[in-house]
């Protein structure tokens, strides 16, 4: 007898494994040199049966990078220690600039594909409806930025005389190609990791000294 939920589960499964296979070439090497028939064949399964979730690379494409930074939200959301609500804003932003490191600690295939994929996302004409699943999930980033500069203003712990834009996208911006150079070789990197951290981590503690707020301590996150 059909079953409708063990259905939706195991499309959802195969969805997954096809997604995970995308990220493993395409973060390997250039989206552009990968194929869609190389990923079906890497998951196991037949163009056919690939067709029925994308026909098209750019769709796929999208919701690899979407699936991918998702998954890093959720993950790195769990790392915190204390509810936000718990927090300063100064904390708060010490948490959200220690987010980089920890991707260039545990995630720089993610920022290897990240490079991938913008090379690939200003070469193709994508039409604004396929990108809108992972615009919706960038805006998470910002949406939790503007939580913490919102809370500044309040608690005065973080210095919100600077606009949210351009300090949003001066430490995202900033941050993350440091990190992403690193993740790559595009800096050299010192045979002994925590040098590499350690010259990271005074670009994070350069931001925390920046926007420090008059009422912020010392104890963070």
């Amino acid at each position: 007898m059909w079953n409708k939920a063990k259905d939706a589960e195991l499309k959802a499964i195969k969805m997954n494994h096809f997604l995970k296979k995308g990220f493993e070439l395409f973060s390997s090497r250039s989206i552009e040199s990968v194929t869609l028939s190389e990923v079906a064949k890497a998951a196991g399964y037949g163009m056919a049966t690939l067709y029925r979730y994308f026909d098209k690379k750019p769709g796929f494409v999208i919701a690899v990078a979407t699936w991918k930074w998702s998954n890093f939200q959720d993950e790195n959301s769990a790392r915190v220690k204390n509810t936000f609500d718990n927090m300063s804003a100064y904390q708060a932003f010490d948490f959200y600039l220690d987010s980089f490191l920890e991707l260039y600690r545990k995630h720089r295939d993610l920022l290897r594909f990240n490079q991938f994929f913008n090379i690939f996302i200003k070469s193709e004409n994508i039409d604004p409806k396929t990108l809108e699943p992972y615009n919706v999930m960038i805006e998470r980033f910002h949406s939790r930025f503007h939580d913490i500069y919102s809370k500044g203003i309040k608690d005065h712990t973080l210095k919100t005389d600077v606009p949210e834009k351009e300090m949003f996208e001066t430490t995202l911006h900033l941050m993350l190609a440091a990190i992403t150079r690193y993740a790559v070789g595009l800096v050299y990197k010192a045979e002994n990791e925590s040098i590499s951290l350690k010259e990271l981590t005074t670009l994070k503690e350069a931001f925390m000294l920046m926007y420090k707020g008059e009422s912020a301590t010392v104890s963070l996150v």
